[in-house]
Formats: structure tokens, C-alpha cells, sequence
């Protein structure tokens, strides 16, 4: 297993960001903020304007460090597009698959299974560890409906009835979310999933993470050998990453689900943390980002037992290893792609 490295989160605006032999430099009005040496990176996030110099670019290219530009609303904008690597036979597999409806469905069964049994999962623990702070009966309704999604997962026959059922058991999770605020003081009240605008600060915060996430995932991706633009559940559009897309269904409900309720209930971040604009969008505050992005390095340094592989990998190490069982699938070492259940 490869070797978690740090992702680095421009949040200051006006970051000048140069090289310096193997270190990158990062300052603000001439100013030095931060040296560090481009073996320990695998990732730049920007928010915001800041200028990257073209030696950068080069060697981020040669040691395969993934730079993403965000905007201030915390949407993805673009990202600057490494060659990708690995076996050429690997990724004329993928595009085969892809093309044909039998055996991609296949693939994007496992990604739901995966995305509907941890979001499942989510709502038990929810039900067990916090019966009397919850309504027990609506979430008990929605755990079992989310199991009868996934019996029903076995009689899909095309993308379309996959769409159909990712979306009613979307509804169903989503429906029971504002459950796991079991923090009532806080102020934070999740009305629904609402993507562009967010129109709560639940949404905010899901949105920016789930972003976070779609760059991890890609960069898995590539570094695996896999084409992240050519997926096998979510369509095909010029600029977007639909395989990145797909795996990051499974991973939501333990990686960003989860984490962000955290935060909510721990009161690491408040309704004084947001602003909301005039088209009732809600976003956080610069300064609050930077205090959260820590929380999520943190978080993805942790450790826990991979479900397929029975190894001990950090959790910002999860998409990586989703990526190399993939790959191993294509290439044939393995039967099925084995989702990642969480428990």
C-alpha cells in the first residue's frame, strides 16, 4: 500500500506559488508563508485567485501531484490534468466495459450497493447509539427501506432503472439526515439536499466536502492507471469525471457523512461560521475553512481495517485502494469490484 502524503489547502487569497529546487514555495505579497518539499505532497487544492508558476506545474507533473483550482462558493473549477500513467491495455479495458451495458452495469451495481449499505449503515448506528435523542420510528422506516433497495439492486437491468432507484433511496437517506444532528443548541437544521445553491449550512458543508472528495478520488484514479473521465454508472459530459463520480458514491455516507455531523455536533462549527448572499445561497467563512480543513487532515490520517483487503490503511488511503481493486477487476485478478462496506 502506497504511502499517504499531505494534500495542501490554499484558502489565503493572492498565494504566489513557485519552486525552489525540490521544495515548493508558497507566499503572500512577497512574503514567505511555507516551504515544503514536493516528496511529502500529493495534492494542491486553491481556493480563490493565486497565480502558480510554470515550473510548478512541471514538477507536479512529474511527480504526479494533482492541482485543483475551487472557487470561493466552494465549486469545482478545473484541475490541472496530469498524463495519465500505467498500462495502456488497462485503460482500453475500462473504455471496452464502459461500452458495453451487461458488464459496466455490473460495476455501477456495486458502486450503489456500496452507497445505499453505508448509508444504511450510517442510520443503524444513528438508532443505536442515539435512541433517545432521535425519532426511532422514521429512521427505523428508512433503514428498512434502504434494505429493500438493495434486494432490489439484483433486478436492475440498465443505467436507467439504477438512476431510478439511486434516487428513491437518495430521498430515503436524505429524508432522515437531519436526524444525526443530535446537537438541538446548535442552530443547524438540514432541510433537504440542495446542491447549487446550498440553501442550508448543511448543504454547505456537505457540498464543499464532497468536492474535497471528488479530488481525492480522481487523483486515486490516476495514479492507478484508470481513466477518471469514462465512468460505468454516471453519463458521460465533456470536463467531467464520471468514474471519479461513480466511486464516490460508496464513499460518501463514511468519509463526508459522517464527518461533517461530527462537526455539527461537536460544535466545531456554528450558524456564526456561514454567510448566506442574496440568492440564498449559504458559504463559509474564509476563516473557518482553514480551522475545518484541518479537522479533515486530521481525519484522513486515521487509521481503520480495510473490509476487503484486512489491512490496516489510513482512511485518506480509502480511494487509492478502491482505485487498485478496480483495476485488479478489469485486469481480471479478481471477480467483482468489491465495493467498500463500512461496519
Amino acid at each position: 500500500m502506497r504511502k499517504l502524503l499531505n494534500t495542501i489547502y490554499v484558502t489565503l487569497p493572492n498565494i504566489y506559488i513557485s519552486k525552489k529546487g525540490e521544495t515548493i514555495l508558497f507566499k503572500q505579497n512577497k512574503n514567505l508563508l511555507m516551504q515544503l518539499p514536493i516528496h511529502n505532497i500529493e495534492g494542491i487544492v486553491v481556493f480563490g485567485p493565486s497565480t502558480i508558476t510554470p515550473d510548478i506545474m512541471e514538477i507536479c507533473t512529474q511527480r504526479n501531484v494533482h492541482i485543483s483550482f475551487i472557487s470561493y462558493t466552494g465549486k469545482f473549477m478545473v484541475k490541472l490534468q496530469n498524463p495519465i500513467h500505467g498500462n495502456v491495455r488497462l485503460r482500453r479495458t475500462q473504455y471496452r466495459i464502459a461500452d458495453n451495458n451487461n458488464e459496466s452495469i455490473e460495476i455501477g451495481k456495486n458502486f450503489m450497493l456500496g452507497k445505499i449499505f453505508n448509508s444504511r449503515t450510517v442510520l443503524q448506528r444513528l438508532k443505536r447509539d442515539h435512541s433517545q435523542k432521535v425519532n426511532v420510528q422514521k429512521v427505523g422506516d428508512a433503514i428498512s427501506s434502504l434494505a429493500s433497495s438493495m434486494k432490489q439492486l439484483d433486478n436492475i437491468k440498465n443505467i436507467y432503472e439504477l438512476l431510478g432507484l439511486e434516487g428513491e433511496a437518495a430521498k430515503c437517506y436524505y429524508g432522515v439526515f437531519n436526524e444525526l444532528i443530535t446537537d438541538n443548541q446548535n442552530g443547524l437544521v438540514f432541510t433537504g439536499r440542495s446542491r447549487r445553491p446550498p440553501k442550508d449550512e448543511v448543504n454547505a458543508l456537505l457540498s464543499f466536502f464532497y468536492t474535497l472528495l471528488a479530488h481525492d478520488v480522481e487523483a486515486a484514479l490516476e495514479t492507478v492507471g484508470l481513466d477518471p473521465q469514462v465512468g460505468f454508472y454516471h453519463q458521460e459530459r465533456p470536463g467531467r469525471a464520471s468514474l471519479a463520480l461513480d466511486m464516490m458514491e460508496e464513499l460518501r455516507p463514511y468519509l463526508v457523512d459522517r464527518f461533517v455531523v461530527t462537526l455539527i455536533n461537536n460544535r466545531q462549527v456554528t450558524k456564526q461560521d456561514f454567510l448566506q448572499k442574496e440568492s440564498g445561497a449559504f458559504l463559509l467563512k474564509p476563516e473557518v475553512k482553514k480551522k475545518i480543513l484541518q479537522s479533515w487532515q486530521h481525519k484522513k490520517q486515521e487509521i481503520l481495517t480495510h473490509p476487503y483487503l484486512k489491512e490496516k490503511i489510513e482512511i485518506g488511503l480509502i480511494p487509492y485502494a478502491q482505485a487498485m481493486l478496480l483495476a485488479r477487476h478489469l485486469r481480471g485478478d479478481i471477480d467483482g469490484y468489491p465495493t467498500f462496506l463500512m461496519r
